[in-house]
């Protein structure tokens, strides 16, 4: 597993549990990507190493297709840890 090379931005909320979640799926990010862009998300590797990263923020479209490809609520991916 890829370690991030920078500290978590403060642009988002969500960023963080994305990733924590998707990997602990075991999504590679490149497939997670694939699968936004199925359901109508235009989004390219860099803006979603961003949107986890947290250094750009999230939109609801984003927020709704991706709670919807990891099986939980937009709510989850709001939780602080």
């Amino acid at each position: 597993m890829k370690l991030r090379k920078q500290e978590y931005g403060s642009c988002n909320m969500v960023g963080k549990n994305i990733e924590r979640i998707r990997k602990a799926k075991g999504i590679k990010q490149k497939d997670f990507i694939a699968k936004i862009q199925t359901m109508g998300c235009d989004m390219n590797p860099t803006s979603y190493s961003k949107l986890e990263g947290q250094v750009r923020s999230a939109t609801d479209r984003e927020i709704f297709v991706i709670s919807k490809i990891l099986g939980v609520t937009m709510e989850e991916l709001f939780v602080e840890e």
